[in-house]
């Protein structure tokens, strides 16, 4: 009998299924350093944001600003900023460069906040499901 995809087991830790270590380099991100990687990239979004355009429609700038800087390092530096401080690395499940779509559209979909709040038993959210990436340790 074959398996489909919904009668996957979920994973004993963060990544298993993907092949992935328990713990350590390459090991799955956990909530920690996401949370904190988040934090300094909305921060560094709200700079240009508010201290430059400020005005009612600030807010609408900030996410842009936001979704710009994830767009732009992912694929040059392999994370934004925030990742990279903390020590994380976005990558492509296929391997290779990630290109640019893929930050793309995992960008659009973390602005939208709910696909980074669904998450599988690989700790990966909806954005990374749908770009075919996942968020390791460096």
């Amino acid at each position: 009998m074959s398996q489909s995809f919904g009668d996957l087991a979920p994973s004993v830790y963060p990544g298993e299924r993907l092949g992935l270590p328990e713990s350590g380099p390459r090991s799955v991100a956990r909530v920690g350093r996401r949370l904190i990687a988040v934090c300094i990239d909305w921060a560094l979004a709200s700079l240009p944001a508010y201290l430059l355009i400020g005005g009612p429609n600030a807010m609408w700038w900030h996410l842009l600003a936001f979704a710009a800087l994830q767009i732009i390092f992912i694929p040059t530096i392999g994370g934004s900023l925030g990742h990279r401080i903390v020590g994380l690395h976005v990558v492509p499940i296929a391997g290779g460069w990630i290109g640019l779509w893929r930050p793309i559209v995992r960008s659009l979909l973390v602005t939208l906040v709910i696909p980074a709040l669904v998450w599988d038993s690989d700790q990966r959210g909806f954005h990374d499901k749908i770009a075919g990436t996942v968020l390791i340790r460096a």
